[in-house]
């Protein structure tokens, strides 16, 4: 059965995982919790927005990082998003927003440490279903720069960090005004990116503004990670 997978997956991942309280005694109602991880003006509160079909998170260019602290935020309900063992599910995303880094006020210890203190607490019992490492498609996957979100997610995730990041590039608009689509973009991607990919078994997604209105934008957005999140047999990550 599901749950019988559900817990012999669980054991070979050797984590304290589970399904959210909420979903086990309501089965037409599901929240996921999501994370987001980048650098700073790579899109994280923007994209947070997106997901949360709000404006709960600020989102600005600005010559500095613009979020200092972690943010929570909750979706209004999405009715019959899915259906899940024949019957209609009611879906509510949950979303945590977070500095960036290299950040232009805070240490790579401080931002650490809040994010690390920011999981415990609003993801420590009910889990985290996923992390989305946020990035622009019209920047260069390289550099040590780059790399920090993902030493950040390895870290705070532990060694099942993979099964639990995907990749969000947000400006993808940009992909298709250079003359590239998808594919085409990817296979041009530098090594770096290609071997990051690879490792989080090609859990990805791109996010376009222009040209769709932000309703299709977040549908299509939420439609990739619920694969990506049945793909786990929507299990979570907790944190002690």
């Amino acid at each position: 059965t599901e749950e019988q997978l559900y817990q012999l997956k669980g054991r070979l991942c050797g984590e304290s995982i589970f399904k959210t309280g909420k979903a086990m005694a309501d089965p037409s109602k599901m929240i996921i919790n999501l994370a987001l991880f980048g650098t700073t003006q790579s899109g994280k509160s923007s994209a947070g927005n997106i997901l949360l079909g709000s404006a709960d998170f600020l989102s600005s260019f600005a010559p500095c990082s613009v979020t200092q602290d972690c943010s929570l935020g909750c979706s209004c309900h999405l009715r019959s998003f899915m259906r899940r063992r024949g019957q209609e599910v009611t879906l509510q995303v949950r979303v945590l927003d977070t500095p960036g880094y290299p950040h232009s006020r805070l240490s790579k210890k401080n931002v650490k440490q809040e994010v690390r203190d920011a999981l415990a607490r609003h993801f420590g019992q009910e889990g985290l279903h996923l992390a989305l490492l946020v990035q622009r498609a019209d920047v260069p996957f390289c550099g040590q720069d780059a790399t920090y979100p993902v030493q950040m997610i390895q870290e705070l995730l532990g060694h099942a960090w993979k099964n639990y990041t995907a990749i969000l590039f947000t400006h993808a608009e940009k992909i298709e005004e250079a003359g590239f689509n998808e594919d085409t973009y990817l296979h041009e991607a530098p090594d770096t990116l290609l071997t990051l990919l690879n490792s989080i078994q090609h859990k990805y997604v791109f996010q376009y503004k222009k040209g769709k209105s932000l309703s299709e934008q977040r549908m299509k957005i939420l439609e990739r990670i619920m694969e990506f999140i049945k793909e786990n047999c929507y299990q979570v990550l907790t944190f002690k």
